[in-house]
Parts: C-alpha cells; structure tokens; sequence
C-alpha cells in the first residue's frame, strides 16, 4: 500500500494505458479487486506491470457493452497503480489495485491493443481553512456512518476507526462513497466534483438516503416478524379456546372430523384398534389442518377404517358343490383338491378350526396360481394375490414406520385391505424365489405371517397394532422348495403338482385351452377345428414342458393366423391336420430324441428331474489308454461327480467278472460325458446311468437301445430310491421309450402315475446293480 507521503510524491505519466470497469467507480486512496478477462484490458494490464504499474481506471457507461470503445467511457477516473496480479486457471487475470488521483482523458493516442489515452491529472481545489460548518459536516457524515453500520454491518472495526479519524474533508468523502451501494451515476458525480467540501455535502446526502432506506427496511422486517408473531400467538388461543369448549361440551367439531369419529364408532374394529383411531382423532383436531403431520394422521385413520376387523364372507359348506367347481375349472390335481375338500369339511364341524398353509409345488405352467383362484371362487371367498418374487425388502411384508416420509402398510395388510374381508384366499406366488440384502429377511417376517400359532395377532410396523390373519388360508406356490429356508418350509402343507402327461394335456387343450383361445380371438363355432391328431403332434413335437404354457401359446398362436385370414374375408371352415402344422407353427421345435439306431456299447438313456419337468440325457463311457485317470465333462455338479465316481468304484469291484488284468484301471483313463454341456446338471439319481454304460464299455456287451433308467448307486451295488419318478416316466414314455428300471423303493410311487401311462410302459424294479445290468444289456457280462 502507498503511502501519503509517497503517493505526494509520485509522478503521473502524461500517457497510460485504459482499463475500462464495469459497474463501479474507483476513487483514490481505495483498494479494489478486480478480475481482467477482456484481451485489451489483459494487454493494458500487462504492459502497466512492464512499465510504471500505472493504469487509468475509468467506469464503462454501459454494463452490457462487452468492447467498449471510446465514447462507452466516461472521461474522467483513477489513476490507479497495480499491487498484485495473479492468472487464473481460465485465462483470466486477478488484479489488486490502489487508487491514486483523479485524472480525465483529453485524448486518444491508439486503440490496439489496448486503449492509451493522454491525462491531466486533476488536483482537490485548496482548504483555506477549516471552518465550523465543513468541522461539523465532517462529524455530522460520521455519525450517520456509524450509524448506518450499525444497521448494514458492511465496514470492519479497523475501517471504522480510520473513519473516525479522518481529518481531510475531500479523503473522507472519497472513502465514505467507495463504502455505499451508489450507482456508477452517482458515484461518477461525486469523483467528478473537485471542490473537498461539495464532494462531502454530496456524500452526506446519499449517505442520508441509504440510511433512511436501510433504516425502512429494518422496520418493514420487524413489522412483518410482528404479524408473524401474531398469527402464532392467535394459533395458540384459537387451540386453547378449543379445548376450552371441548371441556365445557361446547364446541362442535370439524365436519371432517365429525365424519371420522362416525366412521370409528360404526367400524368393526377391536377395541384396541378403536382406542388408537380415537387417540390419533383427539391429536387431529389439535393440530393445524394444513400441517405435514396432520396428513399423516389421515392417511393412517383411513387405513384404520378401510380395514375389515371382523367381517367375513360366507364360506360354501356343500362339499359336493365345491368339488364340482373344482372339477369345472382344472383337470387332474386330485391332491390339492381333496385337501381343500378336508379343510372344509373340518370347517363345517368346527367353525373356529384355524386356516390351513398351503405350498403348491410344482414345474411352470401346471396351473399353481389359477388353482388357488379356483379354491377362492368354490369356497365363496374373497381372493387375493401378491408375487413375492425378487423381494428383498423386509418392509414388503411388514411395512413401514410411520416416522419415515410415505410410509405404507406391508403387502399383507394391503392386500386384506382390497380383499375387504378377514377371511380370503391369500395367494402367496412365487415364495421360492424370496431375496435377501441389507433391507433384512423378507422370510423370516413371513414365519410369523405363516404360522398357525401367532398370524392371529399379525404385528405390521405401519398400524402397531396387531391384525388378526388365522382366519386367511393362506396358499403359496413354488417350482422348488430347495431354495426354501427351512423353518418356513416346515410351516406349510406340501403338496406336490406333478406334470401332466400327453393324454392329460390332450384333454386340456380340448376342454379348456382351445374353446378359451377361440373365445379371445373372436372366433365363432365351426370356423376352426384342430384335430386330436394335430393337437397331438403340436403337444409332441412343437413343445416340451411340463405344463401347459407353451401348449397354450402354440393354439393362441393357430388361432390368431385363422383369426386374420376370416378378417381377410375367407371365411370357409378350417380342420387343421397334422399336415397344416407347419404353415401355422413352423417347423417342429422339439424333434423327437436321437434314438440310438441299434443296441450301442457305452450309450445309455438316463432319466433327470428339472424344475420344468422330467427329461431324457444320454451317458456314454469309453476307456482308453492313459494313468487311470477319470475324466467328466457336460458340466456336472458335485453331487453328479461323486455318481460317476462311485460308479467307477464299482465297476472296479467286479474286475473279475468282466475278466480285467489287475493293473487295467491304472493303466487306462475312463471317460464319462453327458451331453448337452451348454446346461448345468446334478444330482444322485444318474448313478445307476453311469454304472450301467461304463460296465457296458468294460465287457463290451451293448445296452438295449429302447431302455431308459434312473436310480442311486452304494459301492456296495444297491440300488436307492430317487424323487420325481411321475416326471421322469411321463419324459420316457414322450422319448418313445417304453421300458424303464427304477430302484424297488420307488414301486409306492407308481402308483401316482396315471393309469393310462402306465399301461403304455414296461416298469423293471430293481434292488440290486447286477440284477439290472442282466436286464438291460443284450447278454449277460462275464459269459462267452
């Protein structure tokens, strides 16, 4: 900073280089930041570092003139010397400035690359004396300054005190006027006017006007924080007033409110919910009607009175009514039908029975979910149905708190809600595939809503009061019960929805799936008729499912292409023959399975169980030369490695029987493969496969080409039962296979084959390997 005795003693140059500013005035002696970002006032900065560090600062007429040029300038500013300069990352310049003395621009010498004007430097016009009156003008501007800081709070102590103190008249004026919110006008004025003590009358003025507008504003604010005070306070006596006239039986409440206070005294809720809906009633009417919690108080009043406590619906008690329903809307299913049929029965003679879980497991498309909308609609009961499928979130089940933002009740209680009853058919779809994450378990809160034992008192974290779902039966679906946690699974009544054989499906699309499709595209009786041939072969050959989804799709799809063509005005009746497939559907999708042309050493047909149904894999074994290694491929699971290895075991085990050198097994690798490798399989039920090709292999002896088994291996040769027997004998009997060996602990479970199925088959138990193995090769190993 330059001081007085410096800044006396500093020459001005007759020529300086122009820096115009926007939106400001500088005066002497004023410190300023500035940031430079036009070229010309770069180059004007630049050369003034180069030289004396002098620039003339005078103020633009117009803000918005981007390049200003001589006649956008007013003549007369600062000479102003350069302190501190700093580049900004952007290109732009950071300048530090110090005013030094008045000057006006008599001329132009050049305009590129920056302005460079000629000056005259301009001088206070000499104090004679002090007088009284500019004495007290001076204190006069000093007071109000301070006064007017009191109230804007723009000057530091320090500037303050250097304000007190100040002794010139034209110095206090120029530091008074760079500490107002003046206009460029104004501010030009007053560093136009040379005479100290006019300049000060002049800066007392606008000092006098920003003080009054400021000292307004102050009182605008405190009126208004007044009328703020005031509407609080009126709040207040009108509640007082309230529970003034609410204790005296004065006062009447709210229409709203009077209609909410109906509605809880005419619900059927139990008398703890009823006390919650009057308490959270009595803190409505407290609260201002426009505030956020007294929304949230609505909104949970409303889920009060929307909910059925205690009504239900009337249960259809004629059994043989509720069968025919049954019966009209699914084939099959006996099972599931008969336990509905007990669950009612036991209803009927004890009406407090509590309602039963049930798991519908099965693979898609076996008619899971429309089952439960059936049961609904033979008891005569509400129905209702959430997927639970892909849900991670605890909250789901239970709900929110109703301390968080738009917190809803859990999909339980919002699904009683729509069912407007307290006795529903609960449909619980998809439960195997239930997630979780950091949100929580979503089944572990479904523990409580499944059990028997405590769904009489239902806890959901949004109502807080406990719901009553014992009287709910409870149904829900699944492909797999693996993926099932096991104190829920425990909680529910297996029942098992197996596949549906051809002749099933046969039926189905006949009676059901084929009026419905013709019904949805609008066709009329007599314009499409699928023989049972081709409905046959579109079972057969164009899909391959357990259920019936995809069968379904293959007539929509017959359906649609007869639909257009009678849009298109060809109206003539239409038979479609297995011959016509192929210009509705396409060429076949499933060829019939790669039968073995002849009876083949090492290649057998084994049966698996997949969540979509059963399935027909083949194994082949072949030996080589090599270090006794086994080699699996058709990516396999662990469970479907330890088959193969048990099976090498026991082949090794009748080395002797199959006539092998002692070192055969070290000597040779032994290579097992399934094919399909692109698809994941597993399980114990290949073992008796894998035995059967790779003693095929040993002996040389081939396996009868039309025999398909399954069944799990001991080492010791035993044969041991395997699940889903109904899928894999239906898959065979699809394959054209017709002979099957399954273990002898199996034979209880033929019996829930269908009858027609089982007369198209030839079913060989067996207990033991070597029993089988006599079975199904074409001689007997170990024999010329």
């Amino acid at each position: 900073m330059i001081s007085i005795e410096e800044h006396d003693q500093l020459e001005i140059p007759s020529a300086l280089p122009l820096l115009p500013v926007r939106d400001l005035v500088v005066f002497p002696f004023v410190i300023v930041p500035l940031f430079v970002g036009r070229e010309s006032s770069v180059a004007a900065v630049e050369h003034a570092l180069g030289s004396q560090r002098m620039v003339m600062l005078t103020a633009q007429r117009e803000v918005q003139v981007d390049e200003p040029g001589c006649d956008d300038l007013y003549r007369v500013g600062t000479v102003g010397m350069v302190m501190r300069m700093r580049r900004l990352s952007d290109g732009r310049l950071k300048v530090l400035v110090q005013g030094l003395v008045r000057a006006r621009v008599d001329s132009f010498s050049s305009t590129r690359p920056y302005m460079l004007g000629n000056l005259t430097s301009i001088f206070d016009l000499p104090l004679k004396q002090m007088s009284v009156q500019t004495e007290a003008l001076m204190r006069s501007v000093q007071e109000r300054l301070q006064n007017y800081n009191e109230l804007s709070r723009t000057l530091g102590p320090d500037a303050l005190v250097v304000l007190q103190g100040m002794k010139d008249p034209g110095r206090l004026a120029d530091l008074v006027a760079s500490n107002l919110p003046l206009s460029v006008p104004s501010a030009q004025e007053v560093l136009e006017t040379p005479d100290p003590v006019k300049r000060l009358r002049l800066v007392a003025d606008h000092l006098n006007r920003e003080l009054e507008l400021i000292s307004t504003k102050a009182n605008i604010e405190v009126r208004a924080r007044e009328k703020m005070d005031k509407a609080q306070k009126d709040y207040f006596l009108r509640e007082q007033l309230k529970q003034i006239q609410s204790e005296l039986g004065e006062g009447a409440e709210s229409d709203e409110h009077a209609e909410i206070a109906e509605r809880i005294r005419e619900s059927d809720m139990p008398s703890e919910a009823r006390q919650e809906a009057e308490k959270q009633l009595a803190r409505l009417t407290r609260m201002h009607p426009e505030s956020s919690e007294a929304g949230t108080i609505r909104t949970y009043l409303d889920w009060l009175l929307d909910l059925r406590w205690r009504h239900a619906t009337e249960d259809r008690m004629n059994l043989k009514e509720v069968k025919k329903v049954l019966d009209e809307d699914h084939m099959g299913l006996d099972e599931a039908k008969d336990r509905v049929l007990e669950f009612l029965g036991v209803r009927k003679l004890n009406p407090k029975n509590r309602g039963p879980i049930l798991l519908l497991v099965g693979p898609p498309g076996v008619g899971k979910t429309s089952l439960g909308r059936s049961i609904a609609r033979a008891m005569n009961r509400k129905f209702v149905r959430i997927s639970l499928g892909g849900v991670r979130d605890e909250a789901e089940i239970r709900g929110h708190r109703r301390t968080y933002v738009g917190a809803l009740p859990g999909r339980i209680i919002q699904g009683m809600k729509s069912a407007k009853a307290v006795n529903p058919v609960f449909m619980l779809d998809e439960i195997d595939k239930v997630g979780r994450d950091f949100r929580g378990d979503p089944t572990s809160a479904l523990l409580e809503v499944l059990d028997p034992e405590q769904n009489n008192s239902f806890a959901d974290h949004y109502l807080n009061l406990p719901y009553d779902l014992s009287r709910v039966m409870f149904i829900t679906t699944a492909n797999r019960v693996d993926t099932i946690p096991g104190p829920l699974l425990d909680r529910m009544e297996e029942i098992r929805l197996p596949g549906y054989a051809l002749e099933e499906k046969l039926e189905i699309a006949t009676r059901f799936l084929l009026p419905r499709q013709l019904e949805r595209c609008g066709l009329k009786e007599g314009q499409l008729e699928i023989s049972p041939e081709a409905l046959r072969q579109v079972i057969d050959r164009h899909t391959q499912e357990a259920g019936l989804r995809q069968l379904e799709r293959a007539i929509a799809q017959v359906c649609r292409k007869t639909a257009r063509q009678v849009a298109e005005g060809d109206e003539h009746p239409r038979i479609v023959t297995p011959e016509d497939l192929r210009d509705y559907l396409g060429p076949p999708v499933r060829l019939p399975l790669d039968q073995i042309s002849e009876d083949t050493v090492g290649v057998v047909n084994g049966l698996a169980w997949t969540p979509t149904g059963g399935d027909i894999i083949q194994v082949e074994a072949v030996v080589m030369d090599g270090r006794g290694q086994l080699i699996l491929t058709g990516q396999l699971g662990e469970v479907m490695k330890e088959s193969a290895h048990a099976a090498l075991s026991f082949a090794r085990s009748r080395s002797a029987a199959l006539e092998l050198q002692e070192d055969f097994f070290s000597t040779h690798d032994v290579h097992i493969h399934v094919p399909a490798g692109a698809i994941p399989k597993d399980g114990p039920s290949a073992g008796l496969t894998m035995a059967v090709a790779l003693i095929s292999r040993l002996s040389g002896i081939p396996v009868r080409r039309d025999v398909a088994m399954t069944g799990e291996i001991s080492l010791s040769g035993r044969l041991l039962p395997v699940g889903g027997l109904r899928e894999k004998l239906l898959a065979a009997l699809r394959a054209g296979l017709h002979r099957v060996v399954i273990p002898v602990q199996n034979r209880e479970d033929v019996d829930s084959v269908p009858a027609e199925v089982l007369k198209q088959l030839e079913i060989i138990q067996g207990a033991e390997i070597d029993a089988v193995l006599n079975k199904v090769l074409v001689k007997r190993y170990g024999s010329d």
